[in-house]
C-alpha cells in the first residue's frame, strides 16, 4: 500500500478551558456554586466579592406547592441590569456481671475554644439508655435489656428471633430464650411505647394495653390488632363486623382508635438531614404580567482586586507572569458566572410566560412543555436548556419549584390538543378528595369522568399517575 500525503480543510469544536468552565458552572446548584467560588477566591489573589457578607440565605427544601416563609423576597421590578457536642450516652455491656452504663464526661476548662451548637436530639438508643440507667434492675439484667436494644431496627423492632439472639450470648453465661423474654417486657415497659415489638401487631397491642380500660372501643381495637389486623388492612369490613360481632359505629369507632396509634415507636427519634436550597429566580405578578427575576441574595458579587491590578498594570513588562495568568481566569470566571445567571433568567422567563395559566390557577393549567421547545424559542442547545433546569430552584406566590417541574409529557384530547401529564394528576387528585368514601371512585370510572371532560386518558394511565400521587386503590380507599 503506497502512503501519500494529503491536505483536508475541516471544522470542529474544541472545548476551550474557558467554555468548560461555562459548561461546569451552568450545572452547578447556586450553593455548589457558592463552594465552588469560595475555592476560586482561596486560589486567586485577584479575585474577590464586593460584599463582606458572604452568606448566602436558604430556606428548607419544600417544593412543589409548600410555602416557604423563611424566604425574603427581593424587590418588587425584575432584574435589568448586570444580571449576570451533642451530649452522646453509651452503655457498656458487662457480661461479668459487674456491668451498667457509663456516659463520658469531659473537661469544661476548654469550653471557649469551641463553637456553641445547637443540641441534638438523642437517637433512640440513646433514649432507651437513660432510662435503663434509672431502673431497679440488677446489672445482668440490665445487660440483657441493654442487648435487646442493640438489636431494634430504626422503627423500634425487634426483628430478630429471640432464639437467634440467645445463640449470640456467650455460652458461659448459660443465657436462654426464656432470660431474654423476660429483658423484652422490662425492655417494652419503656419509652415509647410500643418499642421492642416483634411486629405491628404487637406494636399497636402494646399501645392499646397502656390505654386506660375506660377507652371507648379499647377491647374492640385489642381484638383486632391481636387476630384480625390483616383484614381491618384490606378493608374488608363485612368479615371484621362478622368476626367481631360489632356494628357499624363500634367498628369506625375502632378502626379511628387504631389510626390514632403510632406504627413506628422509634420514628420520631431518627434522625432525617434537612436539605437546604437557594431560590434562583422570583416570580411575581407586575401589572397583571408574571414576570421572573434573579435573586439578587443568590448572586455572588465578584470583581477584580484594584491592588493586583494595579501591580500588573505598573509592570506590563511582567504580562507573563503568575499573576497576568490568574488575572486572565479571574475575568473569565466573572464573566461565566454573569452568563450563567443571565442563560437562567432567559430560561424561566420563557417557562414563565409559556406556564401562565399554572401561576394563575394551579396544577390543573399547567400546559405540556417540553426543553425542545424552550431551546428552539431561545436559540439554545437543548442539553443547555436541560443543564439549566436541573437544581435550579423558582420561587413563586405556588410555592417553589424546580425549573424542571414545569416539564412534562402530554395526553391527547378529543378536540386535537394536547393536556400536561401534571393537569391531569391533579385533576385525578380533585377527583379523589371530592368521592363518596363508601363507593370510591375507580381508575375506569375516573378515566370515563376524564374522557366526559374531553380528556383521552386509559385505564392504566390513570393507574400510573395514582400511584405516583401515593393514592390507594379504590379496596383500600373504601371506609364505612
Amino acid at each position: 500500500m503506497k502512503q501519500t500525503l494529503q491536505l483536508k480543510l475541516s471544522q470542529h469544536l474544541t472545548l476551550t478551558p474557558q467554555l468548560q468552565q461555562s459548561i461546569r458552572l451552568l450545572q452547578l446548584s447556586t450553593m455548589e456554586l457558592n463552594q465552588e467560588l469560595e475555592k476560586f477566591l482561596a486560589e486567586n489573589p485577584l479575585l474577590e466579592r464586593e460584599d463582606t457578607d458572604n452568606d448566602v440565605p436558604a430556606v428548607p427544601a419544600q417544593m412543589n406547592g409548600e410555602p416557604a416563609p423563611a424566604l425574603q423576597a427581593p424587590a418588587e421590578e425584575p432584574s435589568t441590569g448586570d444580571s449576570p457536642q451533642t451530649d452522646t450516652f453509651s452503655a457498656e455491656i458487662d457480661w461479668g456481671g459487674e456491668g451498667g452504663s457509663s456516659s463520658g464526661a469531659r473537661d469544661d476548662s476548654d469550653d471557649n475554644d469551641f463553637f456553641q451548637v445547637a443540641a441534638e436530639s438523642p437517637s433512640l438508643r440513646e433514649h432507651l439508655y437513660r432510662q435503663l440507667t434509672m431502673t431497679q434492675l440488677e446489672p445482668g439484667d440490665r445487660n440483657l435489656v441493654a442487648f435487646l436494644i442493640e438489636a431494634l431496627d430504626e422503627d423500634g423492632y425487634l426483628t430478630q428471633p429471640l432464639e437467634e439472639l440467645a445463640q449470640l450470648v456467650p455460652e458461659e453465661l448459660q443465657i436462654g430464650p426464656e432470660e431474654l423474654h423476660i429483658a423484652l417486657r422490662h425492655l417494652q415497659n419503656l419509652d415509647p411505647t410500643g418499642v421492642g415489638a416483634r411486629n405491628c401487631a404487637e406494636c399497636l397491642e402494646l399501645q392499646l394495653f397502656a390505654l386506660p380500660e375506660s377507652t371507648p372501643s379499647r377491647a374492640t381495637a385489642l381484638a383486632i390488632a391481636h387476630e384480625h389486623l390483616e383484614l381491618l388492612a384490606a378493608r374488608d369490613f363485612a368479615r371484621l363486623k362478622k368476626a367481631l360481632q360489632c356494628g357499624d359505629d363500634e367498628l369506625r369507632a375502632a378502626q379511628r382508635l387504631i389510626q390514632s396509634l403510632n406504627p413506628r415507636p422509634g420514628g420520631a427519634f431518627s434522625s432525617s438531614e434537612t436539605r437546604y436550597i437557594v431560590c434562583d429566580v422570583v416570580v411575581k405578578k407586575i401589572k397583571n404580567v408574571w414576570v421572573a427575576s434573579l435573586n439578587p441574595d443568590a448572586m455572588p458579587k465578584l470583581r477584580i482586586n484594584s491592588m493586583y491590578a494595579n501591580i500588573l498594570q505598573n509592570n506590563r513588562s511582567q504580562s507573563g507572569s503568575q499573576l497576568s495568568h490568574q488575572l486572565q481566569e479571574a475575568r473569565w470566571l466573572i464573566k461565566n458566572v454573569q452568563q450563567r445567571f443571565e442563560t437562567i433568567l432567559r430560561v424561566s422567563q420563557a417557562i414563565v410566560d409559556r406556564q401562565r395559566h399554572f401561576f394563575e390557577h394551579g396544577e390543573v393549567g399547567m400546559r405540556p412543555l417540553v426543553l425542545r421547545e424552550i431551546a428552539n424559542t431561545l436559540g439554545l442547545h437543548e442539553s443547555t436548556v436541560s443543564r439549566v433546569t436541573t437544581q435550579k430552584f423558582m420561587f413563586t406566590p405556588r410555592g417553589i419549584f424546580e425549573l424542571k417541574y414545569f416539564f412534562g409529557s402530554h395526553v391527547a384530547t378529543e378536540t386535537g390538543g394536547a393536556c400536561s401529564a401534571t393537569a391531569i394528576r391533579a385533576l385525578i387528585k380533585q377527583l379523589v378528595a371530592a368521592e363518596d368514601a363508601r363507593k370510591p371512585l375507580s381508575d375506569s370510572k375516573i378515566s370515563e369522568i376524564l374522557s366526559q371532560q374531553g380528556i383521552v386518558v386509559a385505564r392504566r394511565t390513570i393507574a400510573k399517575y395514582r400511584e405516583s400521587l401515593q393514592i390507594p386503590s379504590v379496596s383500600m380507599r373504601k371506609s364505612l
